[in-house]
């Protein structure tokens, strides 16, 4: 299931509300107390809203630009009592930005009807696929990330202008909207630090007085070419379309490798392209929702959380 690949309605739906410009000291004048006058006041006063009232309208998400590469978020999901909710954040954020178009993935053997409904209701630009991956993994996702970049490859052409990026923007963490303008037009890979993640507050990359990335500050797996975690980079769309037999291994990697992985199939240290000033800014955090406590058969089973 789809919504136009390339250009949304610039007004996919629309939020109306009224403000009134007049105080409610205005409405009950100096009286001490609110009684049968107050009430009768009030009442007076709402049948002649029409004259007190302004309207303003919101549109989501912003109106699309044909000079703006397009970001393609990448959201692999599964089934869990958070779903839902995590879902809906992030999709809340996503709302607020220009020229997006999010492919979310269920490992699922089909759509589920939640995660439908949910897109469709988004209003935003979106592709919904699935596939259900049954091995038990150390690259949780991957494949979900995987069927997202064949999607990309049949879609779209190396000799095509298409200018884009690629976010795998997992559904549980927490993004700032500086992050999406940060990576908008990277040329290759650009990188930026990740907070919450590997057992420390942030990780990151080190960059040198000529802006170029030599080393990463981390605690987990010092070693990896690639020390990052899957919310600290995007890759070009042009660099994935040259290179088609680029994906993630799903076998024999160790744990939290993944990454690394992948992106030395695609470049060199070289070519990385710090941003968030020079990897001093943390823009996106690991905030996954916490299972809540729940008792087992308690509410209206039919009511979707």
């Amino acid at each position: 299931q789809e919504r136009s690949l390339k250009k949304p309605k610039s007004a996919s739906s629309f939020f109306f509300f009224k403000t009134c410009n007049k105080k409610l000291s205005r409405i009950c004048g100096n009286s001490q107390s609110v009684g049968s006058r107050g009430i009768s006041t009030l009442r007076n006063f709402l049948q002649s809203r029409n004259k007190v009232y302004t309207e303003q309208v919101y549109v989501r998400p912003p109106p699309w630009s044909d000079s703006l590469p397009t970001i393609y978020a990448i959201t692999p999901t599964y089934y869990r009592f958070v779903q839902k909710a995590e879902l809906t954040r992030m999709s809340h954020t996503l709302l607020h930005v220009a020229n997006l178009h999010w492919i979310v993935v269920e490992d699922s053997d089909r759509k589920s009807a939640m995660v439908s409904r949910l897109l469709e209701k988004t209003g935003l630009n979106y592709t919904h696929l699935n596939v259900h991956v049954a091995e038990k993994l150390n690259s949780k996702g991957s494949g979900q990330r995987n069927l997202a970049l064949k999607w990309l490859r049949d879609n779209f052409s190396v000799n095509d202008s298409n200018a884009g990026v690629i976010y795998f923007a997992d559904d549980d963490n927490t993004y700032s909207l500086e992050l999406f303008d940060e990576m908008r037009y990277t040329k290759k890979v650009s990188v930026w630090p990740v907070g919450f993640v590997g057992a420390v507050r942030f990780e990151s990359c080190k960059v040198n007085a000529s802006g170029k990335v030599y080393a990463w500050d981390v605690k987990y797996a010092q070693g990896r070419p690639f020390a990052i975690d899957m919310a600290g980079f995007a890759v070009s769309l042009q660099l994935i379309l040259s290179k088609p037999d680029v994906y993630f291994r799903l076998h024999g990697i160790p744990s939290g490798h993944q990454e690394t992985k992948f992106l030395e199939d695609l470049i060199t240290l070289n070519d990385l392209e710090p941003k968030a000033d020079n990897c001093t800014e943390v823009l996106v955090w690991h905030t996954r929702a916490q299972a809540p406590p729940l008792y087992r058969g308690y509410g209206d089973p039919y009511i979707e959380t």
